[in-house]
């Protein structure tokens, strides 16, 4: 083991251990986007499941867009005009052009969202704040990295910025987890106004019902529609592809409708000079309304979120020929209705429905509704689970609900903080305007979000030429900040809420991910030397027990400081020792080929091992039999790679002693597997602010005291374990 000097972000000085598990992110070559390929059979089939799964949300949208555009009603019958302009632009620009045909794009192995984007950018710079980078990571068969060109000196430019700028490496970190707490925000919302304005729709029928009575009955579904999560989201998602298809055509058909009997004419809205013309026409209340507008596009991230399930050219297929057409045609039969009566702009959609059609069209929407929240709390649970791999998140259960789909997870105490917020929404709120205008906020600002790290990637990764890049970013940026300022002009009449929402989680995973970091780089400087193991393991009182055990840690590289403190309390060792690090890479999925890197530590008779067992985030970790019974088998495998590859002078020597080797390492895997695990108690060290006494002192404590235990997460069984207490003053 080598040391050297360098300067890091944590401080000048520090001491930073470089071994073999440890070094600069080898190349190799970039596949081709995820999913562009495939049968055409394959890909239509893919696209009927996406419409269950997708389009829930922003097929919904019609139910309560012009509600929230006209709250105080209709002032010029041309405002129509304008607004429905104005509705079928924004679907065109910002799901069809951003996302359909740019962003679906910069998928991450097939994977998409505002967390993979950040993922995919640390693969190309370390912008990662836990120095975990190893050698063996470039070369799983998913990494999928390359060098930026030399010949672009651009990207090696902006690369080496963002490696060196610790203010750079915290913004990118900000935003992301700035993104994860509006989806969260919308997870929280989307339940709330999409149950609400469905169920509202049936007061056209029992107008003896009060708007409180309606609240109620929403909540009800509510509360059922968050206690069946347990019970798995592809189940959800998958089996409702028909309901959905069905509300498409009826949306559509009901649009038709409405168009051939009530007015044609309304087609002129896709002259874009409607839109300047209504603009000119009501000044400062156009502007107010786009608030209402951006309701359209709610759901739009799905289609990003939700990718690894599907492919690119389904996703594309789906929206163009099914969801886009479907909802404008709504949008168009509902301004043609609203032409003839414009004072039933408070429930447009329900009063539009010909008569014979309302029952059935009822029921669907119910369903719908529905189908649109799971979509939703589907995308906020896979979003937390990556958050939460990749030490963003504090821990808690992640229940995996598909053996099928590894990206289909449940969150217990997420479901019910979510499940809670939602209905105290409902009844605080009441009406979906109020709703939409917190709602709005959410949609927006993940849009936003999304902008800024496609640019990033745009130069790092993709390497497009700076006029595209300048237009795609101007563009997209003052459509959103048109919108967000609208938006915010809402802000006390319930846009506060996802903000404040918002900042709370934001802090929790901040006060969490810097405790994680800083707690890291105080284990990373006092790692114990590879000699002063061998010296300790020679003590006349330090005992080899038979069996194996495996000594948990973060790192990545070096013997943790617990080790010492092990020793020290209870002097002996296994016959067998493994140093074991659970790492999560950057990707989506790690073949079980690939999950274990091993190395020795000292002489090949103190039979000490580093072992690093490497998932994806959406890789969900093993059962403790399977966990221990793969390790053995594999470290096994290390062992006889190890002799194969000894000097050939050597080489029968080398192996005979190799099968001696095994045959003891399954001898005592056989007495039993032990697990040890270091009881870290962080708190902050003398003289810190008071600032940092409170984040680490109370908040982070207070977080692991209430979440999930580190050896639950782990799958460690607990009747196999053993917890070694230490104190660490960071």
């Amino acid at each position: 083991m080598s040391i050297h000097q360098v300067e890091s972000p944590a401080g000048p000085d520090r001491l930073q251990r470089h071994d073999s598990l440890y070094g600069e992110a080898e190349k190799v070559s970039h596949d081709k986007h995820h999913g562009t390929g495939g049968s055409w059979a394959r890909t239509l089939q893919l696209a009927f499941q996406s419409i269950g799964v997708v389009y829930g949300d922003v097929g919904t949208s019609p139910l309560y867009v012009y509600s929230s555009t006209f709250p105080d009603g209709i002032k010029h019958q041309d405002d129509l005009v304008g607004v429905l302009s104005l509705i079928l632009y924004t679907l065109i620009l910002i799901p069809m052009i951003k996302y359909v045909f740019i962003v679906l794009y910069a998928d991450d192995n097939g994977d998409g969202g505002t967390f993979a984007l950040y993922s995919l950018i640390s693969r190309y710079a370390k912008i990662r704040m836990i120095p975990d980078e190893q050698t063996e990571d470039a070369d799983v068969s998913n990494y999928s990295i390359e060098a930026p060109n030399s010949q672009l000196r651009r990207a090696q430019w902006l690369k080496q910025k963002l490696e060196s700028s610790k203010a750079a490496k915290v913004a990118l970190f900000t935003i992301t987890i700035f993104g994860t707490s509006m989806v969260m925000g919308d997870g929280t919302l989307t339940p709330a106004i999409s149950v609400l304005s469905a169920v509202s729709g049936i007061r056209e029928k029992a107008p003896d019902l009060t708007q409180l009575q309606v609240v109620w009955i929403s909540v009800a579904i509510l509360i059922l529609l968050f206690s069946v999560q347990q019970f798995g989201t592809d189940k959800v998602g998958y089996s409702f592809a028909p309901v959905i298809s069905v509300w498409f055509i009826l949306i559509a058909g009901i649009g038709m409708y409405n168009l051939a009997v009530h007015e044609l004419t309304i087609l002129r809205a896709f002259n874009p000079m409607y839109i300047v013309d209504y603009f000119r026409r009501n000044g400062k209340d156009a502007w107010v309304s786009l608030g209402g507008v951006v309701l359209c596009i709610t759901g739009t991230e799905a289609m990003f979120a939700d990718l690894g399930h599907f492919n690119i050219r389904a996703i594309q297929l789906s929206f163009n020929c099914v969801l886009f057409p479907s909802v404008a045609l709504c949008y168009m039969g509902q301004a043609a209705y609203l032409r003839r009566f414009p004072k039933d702009v408070g429930d447009t959609f329900f009063k539009s429905i010909p008569a014979a059609l309302f029952w059935p069209v009822f029921v669907v929407a119910i369903m719908a509704a529905i189908i649109a929240s799971q979509a939703m709390l589907s995308g906020a649970f896979a979003i937390l689970s990556k958050a939460l791999s990749l030490g963003c998140f504090p821990r808690v259960q992640v229940v995996h609900t598909s053996n099928k789909y590894e990206g289909q997870v449940y969150i217990p105490e997420v479901n019910f903080l979510i499940g809670a917020a939602s209905v105290a929404v409902t009844l605080g709120f009441q009406t979906t305007t109020n709703i939409g205008n917190a709602y709005g906020i959410c949609v927006v600002t993940v849009f936003a979000i999304t902008t800024h790290l496609m640019t990033v990637v745009m130069l790092l990764i993709w390497k497009v030429r700076l006029p595209f890049i300048a237009a795609f970013y101007a563009v997209f940026s003052f459509a959103e900040l048109l919108y967000l300022s609208s938006i915010l002009s809402k802000f006390a009449d319930g846009g506060y809420l996802p903000f404040c929402f918002s900042m709370v989680l934001m802090a929790l995973m901040a006060t969490w991910h810097y405790v994680h970091v800083m707690r890291y780089w105080y284990e990373l400087d006092r790692v114990v030397p590879a000699a002063e193991t061998t010296a300790l393991l020679a003590r006349r009182d330090v005992r080899r027990v038979p069996g194996v055990g495996l000594l948990y840690s973060e790192l990545v590289q070096g013997i943790p400081p617990v080790f010492l403190r092990l020793v020290d309390k209870i002097p002996s060792v296994h016959a067998v020792f493994l140093f074991m690090s659970i790492k999560h890479l950057p990707i989506p999925r790690v073949a079980p080929p690939e999950r274990f890197v091993f190395r020795r530590v000292g002489p090949a008779g103190d039979r000490l091992f580093r072992c690093v067992a490497r998932y994806g985030y959406t890789d969900p970790l093993e059962g403790p039999k399977d966990f221990a019974a793969f390790l053995v088998d594999r470290l096994k495998a290390f062992i006889h790679e190890e002799a194969v590859f000894a000097c050939q002078s050597a080489a029968g020597e080398a192996m005979e002693m190799a099968e001696e080797e095994k045959r003891f390492v399954q001898a005592e895997a056989e007495r039993g597997l032990v697990y040890l695990m270091g009881e870290e108690s962080v708190t902050a060290a003398a003289g810190s602010s008071v600032m940092k006494r409170v984040v680490v002192d109370y908040v982070y404590t207070c977080l692991r005291k209430n979440l999930w235990e580190g050896h639950k997460a782990l799958c460690v069984p607990e009747d196999q374990l053993l917890k070694v207490g230490i104190t660490y003053q960071i």
